[in-house]
């Protein structure tokens, strides 16, 4: 046997991947390895066969001719993936194979056979051209489709496949849509449904929406319409979101039509707009509910609990506010309550509960479907407000009072004893409660700038310790405090010098306030993070940790200790609105019974 046969057969018996040789013209098979004469479905008698009497079924196939090309060009031939019909146990399959035919030379360098390297890549080829065909089917089926769809890529929300009903549904031409993003073909709805697409990809869960009212610029003109649609993630074979499939129908016509009666569609108005919402379906019959994550959040639990856990959860006080809701609820078919709920954590939260009832042929209640919201922080701000609303009425009243009886008592002495020396004594006492009505209406009237966006600037260089020690002059007169200036007195500042002024006589005058048994008051001037820090320190009884987050928040009122005090609460909100208008920060120190100190930061000064 010549070597290097030898050294041939010995490496295509070692291999686990189909081997094969033939040799001469005739294509002889001169040797096969087992994983040859499996892929084949034969056995060793087709060894030293001529290449088609071993595999006749090849006869109309192009491997022969590769094997002669091989042999007469002595150029080798691969391929990636070629098909290859054989003869299995009697029946022709098809297999793919990736393989190279590589020339074989003897010691005279003459080309004597052609050895072929194979590898089954059958399943991998299969898997494409099912992949293949599933986006064909899917290209098909969006094009064929009744409804409006549309196949966004997630990567970079270009848009894939559309089809008529959805460029019918969006008022555009194909070409329009086209080679774009989603929210450059059609703009004018990005801002409310961007969130709505991102979070889809980002988390995996389908968006659906029913009867949404939209603007669309449909033709060249806008309108509202109402849609249904759905985002639905698609996914690849990994689980990883490929591409977003859009599908919308509009419903304007049957929306129109419904708002004048009353029917099931309404429950259309429980969808899910927003996070903040939470959703229960309850079965009437059974009682079994199943809630939505936000839902058992909302009541401090971290799993859907059984009804009467849920019912447990209502605030004592309230508990009859929840069942007279729902005796209301089975009269009319809907339900509403806002209502306190107690957590596991003994925490108290308001909670606003909306329903639908819905029922059988025979007019029996077998359903509820509706929301619940956290109120808790509205409820807050609301009772803020009603507190403002009876504190501002007080606080006017007073000195209003005041100023009238001052008046009065002015008027009855000029009539009879002009030259009483009581005539100046309720004059100061009149213009006093002038000053007082007119500072809570500057307060009122600043807030409303803020909210405007009105509060305007005229910034200047100044002295922060003239101003400071200008601010102070009112506190040292009544003598009740020694004020005490630490830091750089010779520091100067880039600012509106009557707003900060206002900032600082506001932050002295509650150290006054809520600290009357503290003599000392300590302003200190500094230069921090290049910018000017002036801080105002109090000895008094301090402000509790819970109430700290609140205090510039409009409305707000410190009570320490159950003492009240005046003023609109509107005092440290305007000076935090001042100070973030000059780019600076302002915050507080306080730790209960060592006092409080509070401080803001402002630019320095700009050099010319």
């Amino acid at each position: 046997m010549n070597p290097i046969d030898s050294i041939y057969r010995d490496i295509i018996e070692s291999s686990p991947y189909p081997v094969y040789m033939c040799t001469g013209r005739d294509a002889i098979v001169a040797a096969a390895n087992a994983a040859t004469l499996a892929a084949w479905g034969k056995d060793s008698s087709v060894i030293g066969k001529p290449f088609l009497e071993a595999l006749p079924e090849m006869h109309d196939q192009p491997f022969l001719g590769l094997i002669h090309q091989v042999y007469e060009t002595g150029l080798p031939y691969s391929t990636e993936n070629d098909r290859a019909d054989l003869e299995i146990d009697g029946v022709l399959t098809t297999f793919y194979y990736k393989f190279t035919y590589q020339p074989l030379r003897d010691a005279d360098n003459n080309i004597y056979g052609v050895a072929c390297f194979a590898i089954d890549v059958t399943e991998q080829e299969r898997a494409k051209q099912s992949a293949e065909e599933s986006e064909i089917t899917l290209y098909n089926l969006i094009k064929q489709a009744p409804v409006g769809i549309c196949l966004i890529r997630a990567s970079d929300l270009m848009i894939q496949v559309v089809n008529d009903a959805y460029l019918e549904l969006v008022g555009r031409e194909s070409e329009d849509m086209e080679n774009r993003t989603i929210w450059n073909a059609i703009p004018e709805a990005a801002a409310s449904y961007e969130p709505v697409m991102k979070q889809v990809i980002d988390t995996g869960v389908a968006f659906v929406a029913k009867e949404h009212e939209l603007l669309l610029v449909r033709n060249g003109v806008a309108e509202f319409v109402f849609v249904d649609f759905a985002y639905e993630p698609v996914r690849n074979f990994d689980g990883s979101i490929n591409a977003i499939m859009v599908i919308g129908i509009e419903v304007t016509d049957k929306v129109k039509a419904r708002r004048s009666i009353e029917d099931v569609e309404e429950r259309s108005r429980l969808a899910i707009e927003a996070a903040e919402i939470g959703t229960f379906d309850l079965n009437i019959l059974t009682q079994q509910v199943v809630t939505s994550d936000r839902f058992n959040t909302i009541f401090g639990f971290s799993t859907t609990q059984p009804r009467p856990v849920l019912a447990d959860s209502f605030h004592p006080e309230d508990r009859e506010i929840r069942i007279k809701a729902h005796e209301e609820a089975n009269r009319s078919g809907s339900l509403y309550y806002e209502a306190r709920i107690v957590h596991p954590d003994e925490s108290v939260h308001w909670i606003r509960t909306q329903g639908k009832i819905f029922y059988s042929e025979n007019n029996n209640p077998i359903r509820m479907l509706g929301t619940v919201l956290d109120i808790t922080e509205f409820k807050r701000l609301q009772q803020q407000k009603e507190d403002f609303i009876s504190v501002a009425s007080h606080e006017l009243k007073t000195p209003m009072t005041s100023l009238k009886a001052s008046m009065q008592i002015v008027g009855k002495l000029m009539k009879t004893t002009p030259d009483s020396e009581k005539v100046p004594v309720f004059m100061d006492k009149a213009n006093s409660s002038l000053t007082k009505m007119q500072h809570l209406i500057e307060s009122l009237l600043n807030v409303s700038k803020i909210a405007a966006g009105q509060l305007a600037l005229s910034k200047s260089n100044f002295n922060a310790a003239e101003l400071v020690n200008e601010s102070c002059d009112h506190v040292r007169l009544a003598g009740e405090h020694e004020l005490i200036l630490t830091g750089d007195a010779s520091l100067e500042v880039y600012a509106d010098r009557a707003k900060i002024e206002q900032v600082v006589i506001n932050l002295i005058n509650n150290a006054v306030k809520y600290a009357p048994q503290s003599r000392r008051i300590i302003v200190d001037i500094t230069v921090k993070n290049k910018m000017a820090r002036i801080s105002v320190r109090d000895f008094g009884e301090g402000i509790s940790s819970e109430k700290i987050p609140h205090l510039f928040e409009r409305y707000y009122r410190v009570d320490s200790s159950g003492l009240q005090y005046s003023g609109l609460g509107l005092g440290l909100y305007i000076s935090a609105e001042i100070v973030e208008r000059h780019g600076g920060k302002i915050g507080v120190k306080s730790d209960a019974g060592k006092g409080s100190l509070f401080w803001f930061t402002i630019p320095l000064k700009i050099e010319n």
